[in-house]
């Protein structure tokens, strides 16, 4: 998925709770924005497995969430937006296509790498791949609970986001053809 899905997802997520707790609304969405492109910063290592924990970042999720309702602050309720946002998203890589830069070729059955059973989790494939239309029509479903909750900044990174997606999605499979195979993102 699009890291743009990843991030619409992670603010879906903490919308309700920023719509309860406003005072906590920036926190939640600063921490659920990085904690949903974190993950990807393994790009240039080996991708979907040196930051993506689908199953142990749910150890590291489930303690935030309990420290942020013990002792609820802007930092606590920051911490618990990104471990939860990172872990979904390390999560939800298992339903798309694999790593490769073409994964509508199905070239390999690697989609996210189980740090808990020391294996890759295979795709699933329901979004065929980053950019595909059905990830340009799932960011824009997930960008309305960003965009309903939070004002200012935040919805404006959203429309943003929005308009990223779809011009990505128009292009996505030209990608590969401008920019050669990059070995380095496999």
């Amino acid at each position: 998925m699009m890291a743009t899905t990843h991030v619409f997802a992670a603010l879906a997520v903490v919308a309700p709770v920023a719509y309860v707790v406003p005072e906590f609304a920036t926190p939640l969405a600063v921490g659920a924005i990085l904690g949903g492109l974190a993950p990807d910063f393994d790009l240039p290592l080996e991708h979907r497995r040196t930051f993506h924990f689908p199953l142990l970042g749910l150890a590291g999720a489930v303690p935030a969430v309990g420290l942020a309702v013990v002792v609820p602050s802007s930092g606590t309720a920051a911490l618990a937006a990104f471990a939860v946002a990172a872990w979904l998203h390390a999560a939800s890589d298992a339903l798309g296509g694999g790593p490769e830069m073409d994964p509508w070729n199905g070239r390999t059955e690697r989609a996210v790498y189980d740090h808990a059973h020391g294996q890759w989790i295979r795709p699933r494939r329901w979004i065929r791949y980053d950019g595909a239309p059905e990830d340009a029509a799932l960011a824009v479903a997930l960008a309305v609970p960003g965009l309903v909750v939070f004002d200012g900044w935040v919805a404006a990174l959203v429309l943003g986001g929005i308009t990223i997606s779809v011009g990505y999605a128009l292009v996505r499979r030209r990608v590969v053809d401008w920019t050669g195979e990059w070995d380095w993102l496999e």
